[in-house]
């Protein structure tokens, strides 16, 4: 019996040991499971963190690549009107010099006849005094015009072309009449005519952030949130929402996103009267 005991004794302190064994290494993994899980808490956290500063950064990227978009645009457009009132000056220097050299003409005639000679003389030459005032007013306007399609020129290459401010997919749509729009709206629109304002077309089709640039601007009456139903050879492809407004030119957002495989550069648009 006495040994029975000291074995029972033996077995139990054994069992003891490995059972303080297994709490302290189950004490261990806790605490590494814990350190691991803190550690992921922490790198979650970071992560969110810079996804949302890279969400307000593509934001803010996004407008400015609009604004530029629409600046590059006006720039082109000045520069187009320059170009032709460079090329009416030079037109009109030639046809000034076509005229000196027809009164050269006349002077060699009037060399010919001794009689009136003076009186011709004379008149020639107040005729090109005329004539080399309009060269040097001309010359003067071809300077200051050259000089203004340099800084057009240099400001025009100072711009550079990213993307965008539309974001039409956060934007509250109205339901639309166009053909292969929502089918789901009540008989009563469906059956309302929207009455029509300004036309005008598509200057630029930006298909990566599903905006529009149109050719009507603040001086025609166009304000934000204005909507455009936009004709691709004369066939109705859908409807665009005004999100930015310059003088000239207007920013406006695809109502539905597969317009923007609808919608080419110089398709008519016509505004939609509320």
């Amino acid at each position: 019996m006495n040994n029975k005991a000291k074995a029972a004794t033996l077995i139990l302190i054994v069992l003891i040991i490995i059972a303080f064994s297994l709490a302290g290494g189950i004490y261990y993994l806790l605490q590494n499971e814990k350190a691991k899980s803190a550690s992921l808490q922490v790198q979650l956290e970071d992560t969110v963190s810079k996804y949302k500063k890279a969400e307000t950064e593509l934001g803010s990227a996004k407008d400015k690549i609009s604004m530029l978009t629409l600046q590059v645009k006006e720039a082109q457009n000045k520069l187009e009107t320059l170009n032709k009132d460079l090329q009416q000056e030079k037109t009109a220097k030639q046809e000034a010099l076509s005229k000196v050299d027809q009164l050269t003409g006349d002077l060699e005639q009037l060399k010919s006849s001794k009689s009136d000679l003076e009186n011709k003389l004379n008149q020639a030459q107040e005729d090109a005094k005329k004539i080399q005032d309009q060269l040097k007013e001309l010359r003067s306007q071809k300077t200051e015009l050259e000089s203004k399609l340099k800084e057009s020129e240099s400001k025009t290459q100072g711009v550079e072309l990213g993307k965008i401010i539309v974001n039409p997919e956060g934007a509250t749509v109205a339901p639309q009449e166009a053909s292969g729009q929502s089918q789901s709206q009540p008989l009563a629109e469906k059956a309302e005519k929207p009455a029509w304002g300004k036309e005008g077309k598509v200057l630029v089709v930006n298909k990566d952030y599903n905006f529009v640039v149109l050719n009507l601007g603040s001086k025609d009456g166009v304000d934000i949130a204005d909507m455009f139903t936009v004709y691709h050879n004369n066939k109705n492809v859908g409807d665009v929402k005004v999100e930015k407004v310059h003088e000239s030119m207007a920013a406006a957002g695809f109502v539905n996103n597969d317009m923007k495989d609808k919608v080419s550069e110089g398709d008519k648009v016509v505004q939609k009267v509320k």
